[in-house]
């Protein structure tokens, strides 16, 4: 009984946060959209909003409202995202999303990089305190 719930429940996590790489890469793919001139001024409003809202670290229902707060990542955003794919030609939409799947890998490889930089100076960082502190105390 354990094991078929932890198997579902496994089953449940893969498949949200799929669902979520997915909505960062649509999101990348309407910025990209809304960057073109052969789509019309008012579908970019709505890609603007949709982006802006998607990148904002303020939401229309604060997280720490239990619930509801996480109701505008499950469902308002999704809904933005899906009005705006729905105003863009599909063809262009295609385009758009091959093109933010290649620079996804790249801005992947580089965070990479840019991780382990930034591990380093915190090993600095704490080493050079820990030195001073030690100093300090001899």
């Amino acid at each position: 009984m354990i094991r078929k719930l932890s198997r579902g429940l496994g089953t449940s996590i893969r498949k949200f946060t799929g669902k979520g790489k997915k909505l960062k890469k649509e999101i990348g793919a309407l910025y990209l959209a809304y960057k073109r001139k052969d789509i019309p001024i008012y579908t970019k409003i709505i890609i603007m909003v949709v982006v802006a809202y998607a990148l904002s670290p303020i939401d229309l229902i604060p997280d720490f409202i239990p619930v509801l707060g996480f109701l505008d990542d499950l469902i308002i955003l999704p809904l933005g995202i899906a009005l705006a794919v729905r105003l863009i030609p599909k063809n262009v939409m295609d385009e758009c999303r091959v093109d933010a799947e290649r620079q996804y890998d790249k801005i992947k490889k580089k965070s990479y990089l840019f991780a382990v930089v930034i591990v380093l100076l915190w090993v600095f960082l704490i080493t050079y305190i820990i030195l001073k502190i030690k100093s300090y105390f001899s």
